[in-house]
C-alpha cells in the first residue's frame, strides 16, 4: 500500500472515531435483563409478566441495524403460564425481526426461568449458575387440626361438586390430589414439548432424567444440551461482535417520575394495611421459590 494511502486511510479512521456509532455503523446488541420470580406480581414485590417485559422486549428489537438481542435472565421460575407466554413474544419478535437471540443465565434460570431462556438461539451460563428443574410443582398446608384445637369451627357452602378441592381447613381428598397430578401432568408435558421443540438434537440424555424436575450447574448443564456454551455477556459480545459492540441496556422508566406516572388517583407511596397480608405471602413464596435452588 502507497504512503498516501496509508495517510489517507489512518486519517479516515481517526475521523470516523468522532462520529456517532449510529453513523460508524458500530455493531449494537441491545439487552434486555429478565430478573425475579415469574407471575408473583404485587405493588411492592413486582414479579416478571407478559403484561410487564413486553414494551422492553420490544424496544430492544425494533433497534435499528441490532446484530443479535441479548436477554440476561435470573429468574427461579413462577407461573407456567407467564413463562410461556414470554417466551412465545420473544420467539414472535425474533422471527419478526429476524434477529437472533441470545440467552445469558446469571444465578439461576430454572422452571419457569428456564421455559424463558430457551426462547433463545443460544443459551450460555457460568461454571455456578444453575439451569433445568423441568417439573411442576405445587404447594398448599393443612389447617384441619389446628382449627380444631382452636375450637374454629369450618363453615363452608358450595355449588359444584369440586369447588372446594384441595382447601386448606378440610381433610386432603385422595381424589383432590388425583386431579391435581393430572393437571401437572399436562402442564409438565407441555413444558418438555416447549424444550425439545426449541433445543431439538442438542439435548442428550434420557428424558426420566432430564425432565424429572432435578436442576444442574454450568458445567453439568452443557454436558446435557441445557447450554450450548460456558460465556458471559461482554466477553462472548466482544469476541463475537468485535470491541466496540455497543450494549444498550433497555430497561422500564426508573426514577421520581416514573413512580407517579400511572398511579390512580389518591394512590399513596405505601402499601394499606389491608394489603400487608398479600404482600407477606407473595414474600414468603418468592423467597421459598429462590431458596429451592440454594439462593
Amino acid at each position: 500500500m502507497a504512503d498516501d494511502d496509508k495517510g489517507h486511510n489512518g486519517l479516515m479512521d481517526r475521523l470516523t472515531r468522532w462520529l456517532p456509532a449510529r453513523l460508524r455503523r458500530v455493531p449494537v446488541v441491545p439487552v434486555v435483563r429478565l430478573s425475579g420470580t415469574i407471575g408473583a406480581v404485587t405493588p411492592l414485590r413486582p414479579g416478571l409478566s407478559l403484561a410487564g417485559v413486553t414494551k422492553i422486549l420490544e424496544r430492544a428489537f425494533a433497534i435499528r441495524n441490532a446484530k443479535a438481542v441479548a436477554l440476561v435472565i435470573n429468574s427461579p421460575g413462577g407461573s407456567p403460564v407467564q413463562s410461556r407466554q414470554i417466551y412465545a413474544r420473544i420467539r414472535q419478535l425474533a422471527d419478526e425481526r429476524k434477529i437472533p437471540v441470545l440467552v445469558f443465565v446469571e444465578d439461576v434460570a430454572a422452571s419457569g426461568g428456564y421455559m424463558i431462556a430457551c426462547a433463545g438461539d443460544e443459551i450460555f451460563c457460568d461454571p455456578s449458575s444453575i439451569l433445568g428443574s423441568i417439573g411442576v410443582v405445587g404447594g398448599s398446608f393443612g389447617f384441619q387440626d389446628l382449627i380444631k384445637k382452636v375450637g374454629i369451627e369450618r363453615r363452608l357452602y358450595t355449588s359444584g361438586e369440586h369447588k372446594a378441592t384441595l382447601d386448606p381447613f378440610l381433610p386432603e381428598n385422595p381424589d383432590d390430589v388425583a386431579r391435581l397430578k393430572a393437571i401437572q401432568s399436562d402442564i409438565h408435558d407441555t413444558f418438555i414439548a416447549l424444550v425439545k421443540r426449541s433445543r431439538g438434537a442438542r439435548l442428550r440424555g434420557d428424558d426420566s432424567f432430564l425432565f424429572s424436575g432435578e436442576y444442574w450447574a454450568g458445567e453439568k448443564a452443557l454436558s446435557l444440551g441445557l447450554a450450548d456454551e460456558i460465556g458471559d455477556l461482554r466477553t462472548v459480545l466482544r469476541a463475537r461482535y468485535g470491541k466496540e459492540v455497543q450494549m444498550p441496556v433497555i430497561a422500564p422508566p426508573s426514577g421520581l417520575l416514573s413512580n407517579v406516572i400511572g398511579k390512580k388517583p389518591g394512590a399513596g407511596a405505601l402499601v394499606s394495611a389491608s394489603g400487608f397480608p398479600d404482600e407477606l405471602i407473595s414474600a414468603l413464596e418468592s423467597r421459598a421459590i429462590w431458596a429451592r435452588y440454594g439462593l
